[in-house]
This record gives structure tokens, C-alpha cells and sequence, in this order.
């Protein structure tokens, strides 16, 4: 099984050079626009795998000279990669942690139990796993008198000075530039200090605690001027979710609106990201700005698109001046016109939109994005959550059922956890009352009372769920999307609930994907042998499920390599409610009338479990259903900027090519 091959997705558009330049003259000029040092690599492995070594390197290192080395670490996601490759490394007998001490850079305060605190997460992830020395491990106190704090923050400032001070501090980037939980505003003098925490954080923190209701309303967190102060400082940013912070992070001036930068002028400083984390940087997003580029069509098409925005022109009325004052000359070279490179953009894009998304049948397909025949075909949607179908292609999903397709979908995880206890309650009041109406089945009455007894009285805060409540909370979701199936037009016999055991853990934190969850996948696709598949390529997702579904359809996908059905299948990607596909990117661009987008609203709220009450709708307030169609609008608007017809709405596809 190959893992991790979304990863690869986004290379296919970036030349290696780019991001890692063959030396330092190279990257000088290419990273002229940085403000930090930055380093990109492909992947999150290989980039964890890097850094890992070197501070293991200088752990060694100290352990020979006799010397300690002092770490501060998040409690969050961003270095927990890091964190296996140091245990792998001490599995192995390479490394030992006895002369390492570390500072937990922050901790959530009030607390009522540990068991969502920071302190809880990185025992779990990394140490109980090595060898350190209790007495080295040190935390804020989440649990202290509130008339404590203050002194405790004084003492945890001379705790690092008196252990020689921090040798590498490692963080990850947050929404808004939030280093540790240093939020905008925070002034670059702050030591070690208590923060109430803001709406956005409160939301991030709310997969630890299982609610945002549950979640402690402030955090003790090391201050910007401690950061300052460390030898070493690493930033880490990983995934597509974080491209915006990485840039702003990296090439807008020093700001306390947006804490990260102040980094920027610390002697040691330096980024370290995965190609998709650092998709908008200059050199990344527009290397015509910074170096001479090796022109494909995609890459023309970024740069025209780009030039419109620029100018504020459709793409046929760009002239040879817009494109010289704009750094673009090198196409004019090429091309000897702006109109020779202006049609031929104009085709390509115009080449992209189609009513037929599974092919439209006799008709000639050489300028089409999919395949007029066979027709009709069997179709198949993936669909990360039980709602990720309709929420990112509903208007696609009715118009392929619609124009006659076999369309089947298959929901990859549960989506149990997904589900407010109150909506448990709900349903389980009125299983009560059915059987007590309809029924003498006392077992099942009572099951339901115990069910609404538990959570309204027993459960605790940050308790995982129990076996009863996420089989309630999962049977909701199918029944939601059976619903919004029906309604979009899919057979009930074409309705899959794979339940990817991954995703089984009953809590926010989720195994690593396995051959399980990949020949369940396989299985599938070897009974249905589809002409044509649709999968969710949305990396930005926050909760990182998205990811690993994908990874697990590619996985199937690359195994199944040479049968011939495979070779005869399309394989599409969608994005979902978190982004949208770049410009330059979409292959297919389904028009969606006013009237199918009601169609589609009304799909995404069969979903009643996701709408407000839902736990994790992220960093965007708006609901799911606000979301796809502002997405899908502005896709349509940008089509029409360019100079093309004028649509309701736009749903935006890549076609995935099996490595």
C-alpha cells in the first residue's frame, strides 16, 4: 500500500526547482520576496523526517559533551510526526532523551480534567514513549488558584533561565498568524501570561474537548518576547488549510495583527512547510515574478488569470503592454502576440465547461473534459463524511442521475462524531415514545431512556463516547444521507456506508490509515468496476479526514493499476466546504442553474444534524449550505471576469491521474 500520495497532487504544477532550489545563489534570487528562511518539501514525512534528525543530531551531540538541550513544544497537531520519528528513533536504541528537558509552550486554564489538556496530549504523543526524566518536563498548571497565576508565570519565566534557556523552540502557524496562543494584538514584550481565548481558538480547541462548550475559556502561553529569546525557533505549517497564514507569515512586513511575523527578525529563524502549506508563496504561486519559468498550459493559464485580476481586464482584451508591465514578456516571445496567448487561454478555459458532466452521448468529445461514451456509465462518488457528496458536487450528483447515469455513492467514514448529544436525545425521546405507543419491546424503550439519562446526567466533559451513543449518532447520519441520496436522484441499492475502520475510534484523534481501510475500498471498486469515479481532493479540510479518505481511495486506486477497467476509467476530484480549485487547476466546470443550486441547499439541509448544532464546522461561521454556494458563485463570477458566459453557479473538477 502507498501512503500518502496526495501529497503528490500538488507537484504536478511545480516545477522541483522552485522549491528546492540547487543552491544558495538559486535560492536567493527565488526567495527574494521571503522575509524567513524557508523550506520546502514535498511532503509532511519527509519534512517532519528532516528536522526530526537534526535536533536528534544535536541531542546526541550535548549527550556526549555532557550538556543538556531545552525544548518547548505545542500541544497541537503540527509536530506529531516529528514526535513518531524521535520514538522510532528511540525504539531503535539511537536516541535517548535523558539530558533533554522540556517546556510545554502552553496550557488551557481553568481545567476540569486533564484529559483535553496539552499536557494530556503530549504524554500520549511522545512522552511516554522515551526516556526522559520526570523532573525535566515542565508545564503550566491548568488546575492552579486563579490568585496563583501570576506568580506561576514569573516562575515559568525563571524555570527556562534557570535551565540555560530554550535551545530550539518549535511551533506551528495558526489562523491570523497565532504563534503558541499569542493572538493579534499581543505586544512583542509579553513573557509567559494568561490569554482568554478567542472565538477561532476556542472553535480549534474544541476536537480536543469533544464540544466547544467544553472547552476552558482562557490558556496560559509562553509570550512573544520568550520566543524571541530561544537560540533556535522552527515554525511548522502543513497543508493547504495553512497557505494563506504561511505567506503572510513569510512575505508581509512585521505586524502585531498578525503575531507570527515578529519572528522575523530573530537570528535563527527558519520555516519549515510542505508544498501545499506554501502553494501561495511568490515563488510558488507566481515564479514569473522572481525567474525565468518553463511555460505548460497550466502555468500560462495561472498567469493570465493572475493578469486579469491585475488589470482588472477579461482575458481578450489583454493587450502586449499589459503583459509587459506585469513581468509576463517572456510569453509574448513566445506566442509574438498578447492575442495569440489570449485565444489560446480563451479556448482552454472555454474548453473546461461542461452540462455533461458523465459525457455527453453521440456527440464529438475531442474538445470535451469527459468521454462520450459508454453511456451511460457507472459512476461512483466518494464521499469523505455523509455529506461531503452534496455539500461539494450535489448540482453534478443530480444532473448525472438526471441525464441517466448509474450513480452509486459510497460514504468512507461514519461521521459519528459529528453529532451534538442534543440531536442523540431528540431521536432517542422519540424512539421512546414510538415504542411506547406502537410497541411492548421494553428493551428497547429502556436502551433509549438509558441513552438520554446518560447524556444528560452522566457524561462528563471530554469522556470518549460511548458504544451506544456513537451507534445513535452514526445511524443519524446514514439516515441523513439516504435522504439527501433519494432526493438527489441515487438508487437506495446504490447507497454505501464503507465505515473506513480508521475513522472507528470514537474520538476527534483518528488511526493512521492501514490495508484494512484500503481493501474495503478495493472491494468496492472490483464489484462495481466503475467508467467513472469522483473523489473528494479537498486538503484544506481542518479535521484532517478528508486527507486520509483521499490517501485511501488513491491507495485502492494505485493497487488496482492495470486491470483493464481501471485503464478505462475517469477519476475526478472535487473539493469540498473548506476550498476551491485554482483557476488554473479545473479541467471540468459544471454550470449550475439557479434552480438546481435550490436543488442542491435543499440536499445539504436533508443533512438537519450538520446545520448549527454541528461540532465541527470549523473556522467559518457560515453554515455548510452558505458556504457551497458562495463557493460555487464565485467560481462562476471568476469565469465571468475572464470573458465567458455568465452562470448561476459553477461546481469545479481535476482529473487525477494515477502515478
Amino acid at each position: 500500500m502507498k501512503a500518502n500520495l496526495s501529497s503528490k497532487i500538488t507537484l504536478t504544477r511545480i516545477p522541483k526547482r522552485f522549491y528546492h532550489p540547487e543552491n544558495a545563489y538559486e535560492h536567493s534570487v527565488l526567495a527574494r520576496f521571503e522575509k524567513m528562511p524557508t523550506y520546502i518539501y514535498e511532503s509532511i514525512d519527509e519534512g517532519s523526517v528532516i528536522l526530526a534528525n537534526e535536533i536528534a543530531l544535536e541531542i546526541r551531540k550535548r549527550r556526549q559533551e555532557g550538556r543538556s538541550l531545552t525544548l518547548a513544544i505545542p500541544g497541537g497537531r503540527s509536530t506529531r510526526r516529528v514526535f513518531e520519528e524521535w520514538i522510532e528513533m528511540h525504539r531503535a536504541g539511537k536516541l535517548s532523551f535523558e539530558n533533554v528537558v522540556i517546556f510545554l509552550a502552553s496550557e488551557f486554564y481553568p481545567l476540569t480534567d486533564g484529559a483535553g489538556s496539552n499536557l494530556a496530549n503530549i504524554r500520549e504523543a511522545l512522552l511516554k514513549h522515551i526516556d526522559i526524566r520526570p523532573e525535566n518536563i515542565h508545564y503550566p498548571d491548568g488546575f492552579m488558584n486563579k490568585d496563583a497565576i501570576y506568580d506561576f508565570c514569573r516562575k515559568y519565566e525563571q524555570d527556562i533561565a534557570d535551565a540555560g534557556g530554550i535551545d530550539y523552540l518549535i511551533m506551528g502557524i495558526g489562523h491570523h498568524g497565532r504563534i503558541g496562543y499569542n493572538t493579534p494584538g499581543t505586544a512583542v514584550s509579553s513573557r509567559t501570561h494568561l490569554v482568554l481565548l478567542d472565538s477561532d481558538s476556542r472553535k480549534e480547541a474544541g476536537q480536543l474537548f469533544h464540544s466547544i462548550d467544553n472547552v476552558p475559556s482562557s490558556v496560559i502561553t509562553l509570550g512573544l518576547s520568550t520566543m524571541l529569546n530561544a537560540r533556535n525557533v522552527i515554525l511548522l505549517s502543513w497543508g493547504a488549510g495553512k497557505a494563506q497564514d504561511v505567506r503572510q507569515t513569510v512575505e508581509d512586513k512585521a505586524s502585531d495583527s498578525f503575531p507570527a511575523t515578529c519572528l522575523q527578525s530573530h537570528a535563527s529563524i527558519k520555516v519549515v512547510t510542505d508544498i501545499q502549506a506554501s502553494s501561495e508563496l511568490t515563488r510558488i504561486s507566481r515564479p514569473w515574478l522572481v525567474s525565468s519559468c518553463e511555460w505548460d498550459t497550466k502555468l500560462i493559464r495561472r498567469a493570465i488569470v493572475w493578469l486579469c485580476q491585475q488589470t482588472g481586464k477579461p482575458i481578450l482584451k489583454l493587450t502586449n503592454k499589459d503583459y509587459n508591465e506585469h513581468e509576463l514578456g517572456e510569453l509574448l516571445a513566445l506566442y509574438d502576440s498578447a492575442y495569440n496567448v489570449n485565444i489560446k487561454i480563451f479556448n482552454d478555459i472555454q474548453h473546461t465547461i461542461t452540462g455533461w458532466p458523465g459525457g455527453k452521448p453521440n456527440a464529438d468529445d475531442s474538445n470535451r473534459p469527459e468521454r462520450a461514451a459508454p453511456y451511460p456509465k457507472k459512476v461512483v462518488v466518494f464521499s469523505p463524511h455523509p455529506d461531503d457528496d452534496v455539500i461539494s458536487m450535489g448540482g453534478t450528483l443530480r444532473r448525472l442521475c438526471d441525464q441517466k447515469h448509474d450513480v452509486y455513492v459510497a460514504y468512507q467514514t461514519s461521521g459519528n462524531i459529528a453529532v451534538g448529544d442534543e440531536e442523540v436525545i431528540r431521536y432517542c425521546e422519540y424512539l421512546r415514545d414510538v415504542c411506547a405507543a406502537y410497541t411492548r419491546d421494553e428493551a428497547v424503550r429502556r436502551k433509549a431512556e438509558e441513552i438520554i439519562r446518560y447524556l444528560r446526567h452522566e457524561k462528563k466533559e471530554s469522556q470518549p463516547e460511548s458504544h451506544d451513543v456513537l451507534f445513535m449518532k452514526g445511524t443519524i447520519r446514514r439516515e441523513e444521507a439516504r435522504t439527501a441520496c433519494r432526493y438527489s436522484g441515487v438508487k437506495d441499492e446504490n447507497i454505501y456506508f464503507l465505515d473506513l475502520p480508521f475513522y472507528e475510534t470514537g474520538a476527534v484523534r483518528k488511526n493512521p490509515l492501514g490495508e484494512a481501510d484500503v481493501e474495503i475500498i478495493k472491494k468496492l471498486l472490483r464489484d462495481i468496476r466503475p467508467d467513472q469515479m469522483f473523489v473528494a481532493g479537498d486538503l484544506a479540510d481542518p479535521h484532517g479526514t478528508h486527507k486520509v479518505c483521499l490517501d485511501a481511495a488513491l491507495a485502492a486506486i494505485d493497487d488496482l493499476k492495470g486491470e483493464a477497467w481501471l485503464d478505462n476509467c475517469r477519476i475526478w476530484m472535487y473539493r469540498g466546504a473548506w476550498a476551491e480549485w485554482e483557476m488554473d487547476h479545473i479541467e471540468m466546470a459544471v454550470p449550475i442553474s439557479p434552480e438546481e443550486l435550490r436543488f442542491k441547499r435543499n440536499a445539504i439541509l436533508k443533512h438537519q444534524s450538520q446545520a448549527e448544532s454541528a461540532p465541527f464546522l470549523g473556522d467559518d461561521e457560515r453554515l455548510f449550505w452558505q458556504r457551497a454556494e458562495y463557493r460555487n458563485r464565485a467560481t462562476a463570477e471568476l469565469y465571468k471576469q475572464l470573458g465567458l458566459a455568465s452562470y448561476e453557479a459553477i461546481e469545479a473538477f481535476v482529473r487525477y491521474i494515477p502515478l
